[in-house]
């Protein structure tokens, strides 16, 4: 078997006998709240949500488990059966021997295409699969191509499913006993008259369907619409008795309650003459009642429309990635764009809702609200904008934050069960994301602008409940007059700084609390520590207080806070190294906003609140140096990331071996924390102990040989899959992002080099193109699509690579390059919109030198020579601005 090939510098790629590797599949949606997920013999779902599936829903397993796919029969005279899909019994038979049939998956951005040729049955097929950009359908367009003289019926069987997720299992006889299907000129419909699901007994209000017909609008004619008639008794959705015995279907008009419905279209018996072929199309979906449905989705059966719809489908995805790059790595260009493509799926899909993906109901989780705008910042950064202000209502006036995201903008929502669970790395991304946006966008004025606080049971970070608090007030946090309190987009960030700040353990490092990012970390609640994150906490204070520094010297000279919150800002050393006092003083603070609060603001000015922040960070970053470097007794070095809930800590030599982790060392790099020595040191360590080319790369933790049940779940994981010791590309590009940033160039370029290497090598992923959350000790890249590695390796390879970074809306270029990534002409390019503009970048490395040898030499935009600021580009926002809209700029850079 080979890998897949490139036909376009857009990402489009072909594979040859896709069936023969499992577990694979594709993505398929639009934002109207499609989503589907297609496998190359058409398997797959496809649902607008947890209670809406269309199709069975499917995990990772049910990929190969399940017959349930989107067949389409060939009943060829003289020949027999033949699936289009190649789901029979005796196509399944073949697969493994000699005279298997030949098949070509192609794909690109949100369509899906495999070929299936035949010559034993004479006869090709093509089947195109997407989902338009409006509305919600899936579309199948099947071309049946004539090899030698046939004479054909063809039968489309589609299991329709028609309930929530939940019935797969629970009440899914009952729940087939609320079906009510219907036959049409064009195809079945099914509407159940109640759902039963998590929310209770409710009238239905969906209506499921699908409609078939040919060129020349031509209708099915006839139907099977009972799953149970159509595959008959010993029959099988592979092998389907009604088929085999010449059963003929029922007519339009048909009825039939209470059972599983199939949609099965059978067309006209027709004859193709070699080398002819004929079109049929399918479109399947969703309507609010039988005529909508049937309204939104028969304008598909006209084939010129639907390659129309398919044309803008795929115009319409790709201009949405207006990143491009050109490198003397061509594969890796195209490669690069479905990275890019994938936070977007995220956004669509969330968390959940593709095979891989089975642990959850759907939606996003706080950090992914905002790590996933880190790519959106890049390639729309003034589209996210309404985004990051509306996430900040989900912030609670603890620094907590609510845990349930609803599905519109800002609206969040109280757990129901009541569940009291604190990430402690919540209160890290909203700066982090936020400042991304004001240096792209330099619109500052988004930290001054009011929001809401979230609010509900919970309260003291989790650890009480507020008994006063009532569901009949709603969600946001209000004055002790019941008033509604609104602070600034600052005031939520220094919340949830301030108080991670004094919620410290016995080692004055933050709590773990429920977990960090590693959601695996969640069983040292009570004296778990996270130094990692502790030290990204530290960054951000820092980061803050140069915010602020740079405000007040640009004019602006005071804020006002919550007075509630001003007894946090402090700059004495002496209460920042007792715990017991921070904690106290933690305490305080939450019980004094417990239930709501006075609503009284005091003024300060931004020079006084820089100071303290820039004290905070300081100590956090001087107190990890101190405490938590650790050196073995082979003379490596590294530090230490967690302590666990025995309050003791992780790292460092243990009698069954080394323990080292990925993560502590990944932020104290990025944060400044490690020393430049350090950071030469943490490498050779991770290089020693985590690094295993054979897995794309840098292991998440070294082998602890027990199951740790006083730091987390994710020792009970076999070592090498998932959190326990796999290459988890998350942390893995985190890293190479912080080696960058340090200016450790050749180190960062091998970690995205080795996980590039391994994922687009297919003999060993065994995944389409992309980055997954992370890849298994047998080498295959797993939970495919929806990771926050997407945006971290996006974020990384343009501003980092690439060099192209705003400041505060002003372009600076600052390329970190190596020599091998430049063509054989010594030019790299980056095309990219900022402020609405267009721009292509071209570095031109003429005399073939290393990263670190060469420096800018000269930059013209559009021919005109531009200045340079301390080695680096800057193009002032102002003068962006004054740019044409509708043309691309080209800045070319000289490198000598």
């Amino acid at each position: 078997m080979s890998g897949y090939k490139y036909l376009d510098n857009h990402g489009t790629f072909q594979l040859n006998d896709p069936e023969l590797t499992g577990y694979l599949y594709f993505p398929l949606a639009n934002e109207s709240g499609v989503m589907a997920s297609v496998t190359p013999t058409l398997g797959g779902d496809n649902k607008l949500g947890q209670n809406s599936f269309l199709l069975a829903p499917v995990s990772s397993e049910d990929l190969h488990n399940s017959r349930s796919t989107r067949n389409f029969w060939v009943d060829i005279k003289g020949k027999g059966l033949w699936s289009a899909t190649g789901v029979s019994a005796w196509q399944e038979g073949k697969l493994f021997r000699e005279g298997k049939e030949k098949t070509t998956l192609t794909a690109g951005m949100m369509w899906h295409k495999v070929t299936r040729s035949s010559v034993e049955y004479g006869i090709e097929a093509d089947i195109t699969s997407f989902v338009p950009l409006k509305g919600t359908v899936e579309i199948m367009l099947v071309t049946l191509r004539a090899r030698e003289d046939i004479t054909f019926t063809a039968v489309a069987a589609t299991p329709l499913y028609g309930r929530s997720a939940d019935n797969i299992r629970d009440h899914r006889h009952v729940t087939s006993l609320l079906h009510r299907t219907i036959t049409t000129p064009e195809g079945i419909l099914l509407d159940p008259t109640l759902t039963f699901d998590e929310r209770g007994h409710r009238k239905n209000e969906v209506v499921y369907g699908v409609i078939g017909g040919a060129e020349e609008g031509e209708l099915p004619e006839s139907f099977y619409p009972v799953t149970e008639e159509f595959i008959g008794e010993g029959g099988s959705f592979t092998n389907p008795r009604a088929l085999q015995e010449g059963k003929k279907g029922v007519s339009a008009g048909f009825t039939k309650d209470g059972y599983e419905t199939l949609g099965g279209i059978a067309f006209k018996t027709c004859s193709l003459k070699q080398g002819e072929e004929k079109t049929f199309i399918l479109v399947m979906g969703y309507g609010k009642d039988k005529e909508d449905f049937l309204t939104n989705a028969r304008p598909y059966l006209d084939k010129s429309r639907c390659l129309e719809a398919l044309s803008e489908t795929r115009k319409s995805w790709l201009d949405k990635l207006n990143i491009s790059y050109s490198t003397g790595m061509p594969d890796f260009d195209a490669w690069m764009q479905w990275v890019n493509f994938q936070p977007m799926l995220r956004r669509i899909y969330g968390c959940s809702f593709l095979p891989h993906h089975d642990y959850g109901k759907g939606g996003r989780g706080w950090r992914d609200l905002w790590q996933d705008c880190l790519a959106l910042l890049i390639m729309n950064p003034e589209g996210v904008r309404d985004m990051l202000y509306s996430n900040y209502a989900g912030v609670r006036i603890d620094g907590s934050n609510a845990t349930i995201i609803g599905t519109k903008p800002g609206e969040f929502i109280a757990d129901r069960n009541n569940i009291t669970r604190v990430w402690m790395d919540h209160g890290v991304w909203p700066f982090l994301t936020t400042r991304l946006y004001l240096m792209q966008t330099g619109d500052l004025d988004l930290l001054f602008q009011e929001n809401t606080y979230f609010k509900d049971l919970q309260a003291v970070r989790g650890e009480e409940k507020d008994t006063e608090w009532k569901t009949e007030n709603g969600n946001v946090l209000r004055n002790n007059d019941g008033a509604e309190y609104r602070g600034t987009i600052l005031e939520h960030i220094l919340v949830q700084l301030l108080t991670a700040f004094y919620d410290v353990g016995e080692h004055n490092h933050m709590r773990l609390r429920g977990a960090d990012w590693n959601d695996a970390l969640d069983m040292a609640k009570e004296r778990g520590e996270s130094v990692a994150f502790t030290s990204l906490y530290g960054q951000n204070l820092n980061q803050l207080s140069e915010l602020l520094s740079y405000l007040a010297a640009n004019g602006r000279d005071k804020v006002t806070l919550l007075k509630e919150l001003i007894p946090l800002l402090t700059d004495e050393v002496a209460v920042y190294e007792d715990a017991a006092a921070k904690k106290d003083i933690l305490y305080r603070y939450c019980d004094s906003v417990r239930h709501s609060v006075n609503g009284e603001k005091q003024e300060i000015t931004l020079k006084e609140l820089a100071k303290y922040l820039e004290a905070m960070g300081n100590w956090i970053k001087e107190h990890i140096r101190n405490t938590e470097w650790i050196t073995d007794k082979k003379g490596y070095s590294w530090y230490n990331s967690y302590y666990d809930n025995s309050g003791r800590r992780v790292e460092g030599e243990h009698d069954l071996g080394v323990r080292m982790m990925l993560t502590g060392q990944v932020f104290a790099i990025m944060s400044g924390t490690a020393t430049e020595n350090q950071v030469k040191g943490i490498t050779e360590a991770a290089d020693r102990y985590l690094y295993s080319a054979d897995i794309g790369g840098y292991r998440l933790n070294t082998d602890f040989h027990e199951v740790k049940t006083d730091l987390g779940r994710m020792f009970g994981f076999a070592y090498g899959s998932k959190e326990n010791g796999a290459v988890f590309a998350h942390m893995a590009v985190m890293y190479a992002n912080a080696l960058y940033g340090r200016g450790f160039v050749k180190e960062g370029y091998k970690v995205i080099s080795s996980l590039y290497s391994h994922l687009s090598d297919f003999e060993k992923s065994r995944i389409y193109p992309g980055i997954p959350e992370y890849i298994g000790e047998n080498g295959r890249g797993l939970y495919h699509y929806l990771t926050g590695s997407a945006s971290w390796l996006l974020l990384t390879v343009f501003n980092e690579m690439f060099g192209v970074k705003g400041y505060y809306g002003n372009l600076i270029l600052e390329p970190k390059l190596l020599k091998k990534q430049f063509s054989a002409e010594n030019k790299a390019e980056v095309s990219f919109q900022l402020h609405g503009r267009k721009f292509t970048v071209c570095y031109y490395n003429r005399n073939a030198k290393e990263y670190g040898e060469y420096k800018v030499a000269n930059v013209s935009l559009n021919g005109s020579e531009l200045p340079k600021v301390q080695d680096k580009i800057m193009l002032l926002k102002e003068d962006i601005r004054k740019l044409k809209e509708d043309i691309t700029h080209v800045i070319e850079v000289e490198l000598v």
